[in-house]
C-alpha cells in the first residue's frame, strides 16, 4: 500500500504493510518558523487593539505530508517513480507522441510536452506549431502531454497512488492519473478504465469515474475542501474484484461496490488536454496563458497481493 495511510474506525493499518516505515518528512522546518512569526504578529496585533478577520490572513499553502512520507522503494510486483530522480521516460514507460485522439480531445499529443523539470514531470498544452505537410497537418491548434506505461506493461489488482498539482483553466482536462486499456490497443481488450480527472477550473474538487467494457457515466464529484492547484497532494484509488475505492491523502472519500467492475489489467496513464464540443463538462478553452502544466512527483503500484491482508 505504500505511502497511503488508510485510516479505518481510526486504525493506522500502514503498519500491517510488507512495506513498513515511512522516510522521515525532510521539509516544513522554514514553513513552521514562518507559521510561528506569523501567529508571533498575530498576537501582537491583537495585544494593540487592531482588529482583522480570517480574510486578511493569507494562509501559506503547504503540500500534503502523505506527499513526503511515502516509502520511496518499488514493491514487489509493482513500481515506484519518483520524478526527482527521472531526467528522462523510465524504461517501460512513454510520452504519447504522433497522433490524436479525435473528439473530445483538441490536442495532438507531442512527446516535447512531457518534461522532466526538477524534481517534478511537468504534462504540458500548448499550442500547435506544425507546418503544412508535416505530420501534425490535421487543424488540430493545441499540443497535448500525455504519459503512460507500454502495452505491455500493464497492472491489474491493487493500489494506485500519486502526488500530483494539476493546472487550473477553463476548458482543460487539467490533469489526471488513470488506468486503461481498449480496443485500440494491441493486443485488443475491452475498455476498462478507473479515473482520477481534474475538470477545468474546479480545482476544488476532483472527478473519479470508471468504465467497462466502454460503458461508463459513473461519474462522481468529490469535494476536496483545497484548491489542488495549489499544491501537492496524493490522490490513488484501489482497484478490487468487487469494488473501488478512492481516497485523497489517505483518506477513504468514496467507494463503489458490485460485479460489474473492470477486470482487465491494464495501463497507467496520467494526461492534460484542452477540450472540444464538451463545454458542459470541461468549459470553453480559450487558448490562453499558454503553456499550461499539470505536475507530477511521483507515482505508485503496490499489487492486492500485497494489500488482501488489511481488508475489512
Amino acid at each position: 500500500m505504500g505511502g497511503i495511510l488508510l485510516r479505518k474506525n481510526n486504525l493506522n493499518v500502514n503498519k500491517f504493510l510488507p512495506t513498513i516505515g515511512k522516510s522521515a518528512v525532510r521539509r516544513g522546518v522554514g514553513k513552521m518558523k514562518l507559521k510561528k512569526l506569523t501567529s508571533l504578529v498575530m498576537a501582537g496585533l491583537f495585544s494593540m487593539g487592531v482588529a482583522f478577520t480570517a480574510a486578511d490572513v493569507v494562509a501559506e499553502a503547504a503540500d500534503s505530508p502523505e506527499c513526503t512520507s511515502v516509502v520511496r522503494e518499488a514493491p514487489v510486483g509493482g513500481f515506484f517513480l519518483d520524478f526527482s530522480k527521472e531526467k528522462a521516460v523510465p524504461e517501460g514507460w512513454m510520452a504519447s507522441d504522433g497522433w490524436t485522439n479525435g473528439a473530445p480531445f483538441d490536442v495532438n499529443w507531442h512527446a516535447k510536452n512531457v518534461t522532466f523539470d526538477g524534481d517534478v514531470m511537468k504534462l504540458k498544452v500548448g499550442k500547435e506549431r506544425a507546418k503544412e505537410g508535416w505530420a501534425f497537418d490535421n487543424k488540430v491548434p493545441y499540443t497535448g502531454g500525455e504519459f503512460r506505461s507500454l502495452v505491455n506493461n500493464r497492472f491489474h489488482y491493487g493500489l494506485y497512488e500519486v502526488c500530483m498539482k494539476p493546472a487550473k483553466h477553463e476548458g482543460l482536462m487539467a490533469g489526471s492519473f488513470f488506468t486503461y486499456t481498449g480496443p485500440w490497443d494491441t493486443p485488443p481488450t475491452q475498455w476498462d478504465e478507473i479515473d482520477i480527472e481534474f475538470i477545468g477550473d474546479k480545482s476544488d474538487k476532483a472527478q473519479f469515474n470508471y468504465y467497462v467494457d466502454g460503458v461508463g457515466g459513473h461519474e462522481y464529484m468529490c469535494d476536496l475542501g483545497f484548491d489542488a492547484s495549489a499544491d501537492f497532494h496524493v490522490y490513488a484509488f484501489r482497484w478490487e474484484p468487487l469494488k473501488i475505492t478512492w481516497y485523497v491523502d489517505g483518506k477513504e472519500v468514496y467507494h463503489v461496490e458490485g460485479n460489474n467492475l473492470p477486470v482487465t489489467p491494464s495501463m497507467v496513464m496520467a494526461n492534460i488536454w484542452a477540450g472540444k464540443g464538451v463545454d458542459e463538462w470541461l468549459g470553453h478553452f480559450d487558448g490562453k496563458n499558454m503553456p499550461l502544466a499539470a505536475s507530477y512527483k511521483w507515482m505508485k503500484f503496490t499489487p492486492d497481493y500485497q494489500l488482501t491482508h488489511v481488508n475489512k
